[in-house]
C-alpha cells in the first residue's frame, strides 16, 4: 500500500563471513523476514486514510450493516491487485505509467495518465479538506483557514526531504484509528445481525448501495494505490529473491486496513445509522467514538484523522508528480534535489495547487471525501485494466508474466468494478430524467 521514498533493503541478507558457520543462517533470514513483514501492520492502519474514513462513516450511517459483507470482500480483491502490482515493480522494476508509455498508443497512456492523475488529485483534495477539518476540531479555528497552510507545509518538506522520517512516527499515531474497533465493542452492536450481514450478501440496487459500494470499492482499490506500489518498488529494486516477502508485507497491511474499515462501518453503522443520523461533518463522523472516548471522541477522531492525512497526502502529491514525470521522461523522485528534478517538482505543486483550489467549493469535508471515493471507483477499472495488460506482457516482465489463475482472479475485480461503475452511472442518468 503507501509507501513513501527509498528504503533499505531490510529483507535482503548480509554476506557470511568465512569464519561462521552455516547453522545460523535460518535464524537471519528469519529475522530479516520479520523486519520486513512487520511494518504491514502498522502500514495497514496508515492506508485507512481520510478518504476512507470519510466515505466509510457515510456507508455506515445511510445502509447501516448492508454493505458490511461487500467491506470483507474487498480484502481478497485488493490482495490480488497489490500483489499484481507488487510482481510488475520488483519482476518489470517499473511502474505502471512507464510501462505503458513504452509499449502502448498514444491514446492508451493519455487515458491512464488521465483517469490517475484526476482520480488523484481529487482523492488530494479530500484529504487536505478531511486534515484541515480534523486541525479544526483540535485547534477550534475554522477549517477554510487552515486547508493552504497544511498544503504548504507538507508541500515544503518534499521539497526538502524530511517527510520520510515524519511519516515513520505519524503511521503509529494512525493507528487510533482502531479506536473504531474499541468502539465497536462497546457499543451496544447487533453482533448477529452484523454476522449476517457480513457472510450472506445482500443489495437492494438502491442509489444509496450502489454509491455505498462504488464508495467502498473507490476508496480501497483506487488507483494511486497500485500504482504507487509500482513506483515505489521499481525506485526501490528490491532483490528478486524478496518477492514473495514483499507480497506478504502487501496481504497483511491489506488485511489489517481492511479490519479497521470493517469496525468503522460496525461503528457508524450501530450508533448513526441505526438512528437514522447522516454524516455531514467530520465532528458526525467522530459521534461514533463516543461509546468509547466520551466527550473526547472529537478529539481521538481529530487525531487519527490528522495523522492519516499527513501520511497520505504527501503520497498523493508523488504520485501525481510521478506519472506525469514517467509519461513525458522527466527526471523525477522525491529523493532528487528540486534542482536536479525541477519539471517533477513543479507538476507535483501545479496539482497540489489545484486540490486546494477544488477545496474552496461548497462541499463539506464528509462529502468531499466521499464523492473523491464514487470517482476513485469510476476510474479505478481503466488503472486496473493495464496494469493486468502489463503484468501479463513478456517483454515487460524479463520473461515472467503473472500466472492464469492470478490473471483471472484481476480480471474479475477488474470487471466487478467496472461493471458497478456502469451500473451507478445508469442509475444518476435515469434518476435525472
Amino acid at each position: 500500500m503507501h509507501r513513501f521514498g527509498r528504503r533499505s533493503h531490510s529483507g535482503e541478507l548480509t554476506a557470511r563471513t568465512s569464519g561462521q558457520p552455516p547453522a545460523p543462517a535460518a535464524p537471519r533470514r528469519a529475522a530479516d523476514t520479520l523486519r520486513v513483514l512487520g511494518p504491514g501492520l502498522v502500514a495497514g492502519a496508515s492506508d485507512t486514510d481520510p478518504t476512507t474514513v470519510g466515505a466509510v462513516a457515510v456507508v455506515g450511517a445511510t445502509t447501516v450493516f448492508g454493505l458490511a459483507w461487500l467491506t470483507l470482500l474487498i480484502a481478497p480483491a485488493l490482495v490480488v491487485i497489490q500483489v499484481i502490482a507488487t510482481r510488475v515493480g520488483v519482476l518489470g522494476r517499473v511502474d505502471l505509467q512507464s510501462a505503458v508509455r513504452d509499449r502502448r498508443r498514444p491514446a492508451g497512456r493519455w487515458l491512464l495518465l488521465t483517469s490517475i492523475v484526476v482520480v488523484t488529485v481529487l482523492t488530494l483534495a479530500a484529504d487536505l479538506e478531511a486534515g484541515g477539518a480534523a486541525l479544526g476540531i483540535l485547534t477550534g479555528v475554522p477549517t477554510a483557514w487552515l486547508v493552504t497552510p497544511l498544503a504548504v507545509v507538507l508541500l515544503a518538506l518534499l521539497f526538502v526531504g524530511t517527510h520520510a522520517g515524519i511519516v515513520r512516527a505519524l503511521k503509529y499515531v494512525a493507528l487510533a484509528l482502531v479506536a473504531y474497533a474499541v468502539s465497536a465493542c462497546l457499543t451496544n452492536v447487533p453482533w448477529g445481525q452484523v454476522l449476517h450481514h457480513s457472510l450472506v450478501p445482500n443489495f437492494s440496487w438502491s442509489r444509496n448501495d450502489l454509491a455505498g459500494a462504488l464508495a467502498l470499492l473507490g476508496t480501497t482499490v483506487t488507483s494511486y494505490v497500485y500504482v504507487w506500489q509500482t513506483i515505489a518498488l521499481a525506485e526501490e529494486r528490491p532483490a528478486r529473491s524478496q518477492l514473495r516477502v514483499r507480497e506478504t508485507d502487501a496481504a497483511i497491511g491489506i488485511v489489517f486496513a481492511v479490519a479497521i474499515i470493517w469496525f468503522i462501518l460496525v461503528a457508524t453503522g450501530a450508533t448513526l445509522g441505526v438512528h437514522h443520523q447522516t454524516v455531514n461533518s467530520a465532528q458526525d463522523a467522530a459521534r461514533a467514538l463516543r461509546p468509547l472516548a466520551g466527550s473526547a471522541a472529537s478529539v481521538v477522531f481529530g487525531i487519527g484523522l490528522l495523522a492519516s492525512a499527513l501520511v497520505a497526502v504527501p503520497v498523493l502529491m508523488s504520485t501525481a508528480g510521478y506519472v506525469v514525470g514517467a509519461e513525458f521522461r522527466w527526471r523525477r523522485g522525491i529523493s532528487e534535489p528540486v534542482s536536479h528534478a525541477p519539471r517533477f517538482y513543479a507538476a507535483l505543486g501545479v496539482c497540489t495547487l489545484v486540490a486546494v483550489l477544488i477545496t474552496f467549493s461548497n462541499l463539506s469535508a464528509i462529502q468531499l471525501l466521499f464523492d473523491a471515493s464514487i470517482a476513485g471507483g469510476i476510474g479505478t477499472p481503466v488503472g486496473l485494466a493495464y496494469l493486468l495488460v502489463v503484468a501479463q506482457d513478456r517483454t515487460l516482465m524479463h520473461g515472467e508474466p503473472i500466472g492464469r489463475p492470478l490473471a483471472v482472479a484481476g480480471w474479475l475485480v477488474t470487471g466487478a468494478v467496472g461493471l458497478l461503475s456502469a451500473l451507478y452511472l445508469l442509475n444518476l442518468l435515469l434518476s435525472s430524467h
